[in-house]
């Protein structure tokens, strides 16, 4: 018998649904993925996105509360930048789950070739 998957539990629910609340919205990922080329100031994570600065910082926050990016004030610029744990982390949850799914995959695999080297009810050989 097929058992039912029950995914694993998530390692810091509460966190990891914050980390792929704040990717889901293109203006975070496209943060995001500057910074992955290194720190930038809040205005030059703005320039490219048609928003206000208030909403950049807005964004900046969720972004802040993942816990993907850092933020740190030097006089008067504000520096962001990316923290790997947080990805690391939704890279793990992510390879989890697909382990789980390629092992129920691989059952689901064994068991329907079982089912055909099997004969049919019904028929005569």
């Amino acid at each position: 018998m097929l058992k039912r998957y029950e995914p694993a539990p998530a390692p810091g629910g509460a966190e990891i649904d914050l980390l792929f609340q704040a990717l889901a919205d293109p203006s975070r990922r496209a943060m995001v993925d500057r910074l992955t080329r290194g720190p930038a100031s809040v205005s030059e994570l703005a320039a490219p996105l048609s928003m206000s600065m208030p909403a950049v910082v807005q964004h900046l926050h969720v972004l802040q509360d993942s816990g993907l990016v850092r933020s740190e004030k030097v006089g008067r610029v504000r520096t962001c930048s990316i923290q790997p744990a947080a990805l690391r982390s939704a890279e793990q949850w992510i390879a989890d789950r697909r382990t789980a799914w390629e092992q129920s995959l691989d059952r689901l695999g064994e068991y329907l070739a079982g089912q055909s080297d099997k004969p049919e009810q019904g028929s005569t050989p």
